[in-house]
């Protein structure tokens, strides 16, 4: 056989190998998500499965591990990632361009929320602490570097006159500081109603207890941080406490500001119609009508493609929110 044969031959075998190969996908997608501990992270692991399935042919979805919230929102404005985990009041700094993002903002959109966060304050059983007052002057995280529990802590504890020593780091690093008796606890979201899964690790070996905020200090956080939510919480045995009350905030889904209305809208659609993925992977969803509670607690403009998909299932946007 000579050259030209053998060139030949091997032309033909590539090219029906090539034709053997699927096509790749048209557009590659990052989901920001936060640290891999959180079961925020395994939720966003489940949207990038929902538009891969969705749409084979056209997006390649993987999720990124963060920050979280401002990490996100940043890395949005730089193109880095195309959605992003967020929480509304953070958003609604971003966009306005308001406190942290004073003079910078990112004009990122919201596609959907999905989860109410209430910021629980956790201490060690053994520190002695009662109320928040005592925690000025000792160690303590405001939450994860980076994230919006951080950034909403440090205005509320600056709100309310409080300085503690802050310790500061990744949600791993809070915990073992706390587990090494090197910090008295933090700041944490809830997943519900419920401890999340890291401050329940730590309280199975370090006793904790939650601290609620006083009449006046509820007050004085209605008045100055309207973005905040007023929580009430149940208590419990772990938590070491009754009923009790704690500030919060949505947790939700937004894009980067450059996103394309048919992006957003495919994203939107696929993760609205794929209710059992999102519970699988993050069972707070369950029974929840995540549009209209979108509708309800969103506090800083949709994008227009998730408009056009709520518009579509016979929802009314408010005007405030286009």
């Amino acid at each position: 056989m000579n050259l030209r044969t053998l060139l030949s031959t091997a032309v033909v075998a590539v090219a029906g190998l090539a034709t053997a190969v699927p096509a790749l996908a048209e557009t590659r997608l990052a989901f920001g998500a936060t640290n891999s501990q959180s079961a925020h992270y395994a939720y966003f692991a489940a949207l990038s499965k929902i538009v891969n399935d969705a749409y084979p042919d056209t997006y390649q979805a993987s999720v990124v591990e963060t920050g979280a919230t401002v990490d996100n929102l940043k890395r949005m404005a730089r193109d880095q990632l195309d959605i992003g985990l967020i929480t509304t009041s953070t958003l609604y700094h971003a966009y306005n361009g308001v406190k942290s993002f004073d003079g910078r903002p990112v004009e990122s959109k919201l596609l959907w929320a999905y989860s109410l966060a209430p910021q629980n304050v956790v201490v060690r059983r053994d520190s002695g602490i009662t109320e928040l007052a005592d925690i000025d002057g000792q160690k303590f995280g405001p939450g994860m570097r980076g994230s919006s529990t951080e950034a909403t802590a440090l205005e509320v504890f600056d709100l309310l006159d409080i300085e503690p020593d802050w310790v500061r780091g990744t949600n791993g690093e809070l915990a073992n500081a706390i587990k090494d008796d090197r910090s008295e606890g933090f700041v944490k979201s809830a997943v519900g109603t419920s401890f999340d899964a890291l401050t329940t690790d730590i309280a199975a070996f370090t006793p904790l207890q939650v601290l609620g905020i006083s009449d006046e200090q509820e007050a004085a956080i209605r008045e100055t941080l309207p973005e905040l939510s007023i929580v009430e919480m149940p208590g419990g045995e772990m938590e070491n406490s009754g009923p009790y009350t704690v500030w919060g905030f949505m947790i939700g889904v937004s894009a980067r500001p450059n996103m394309d209305e048919q992006t957003a809208y495919d994203i939107t659609k696929a993760v609205m119609e794929n209710m059992a993925e999102q519970e699988a992977a993050f069972p707070a969803v369950q029974g929840q009508n995540l549009p209209e509670l979108t509708l309800q607690y969103a506090t800083s403009p949709l994008h227009p493609g998730a408009i056009r998909y709520y518009e579509e299932i016979g929802l009314t946007v408010p005007d405030h929110l286009k």
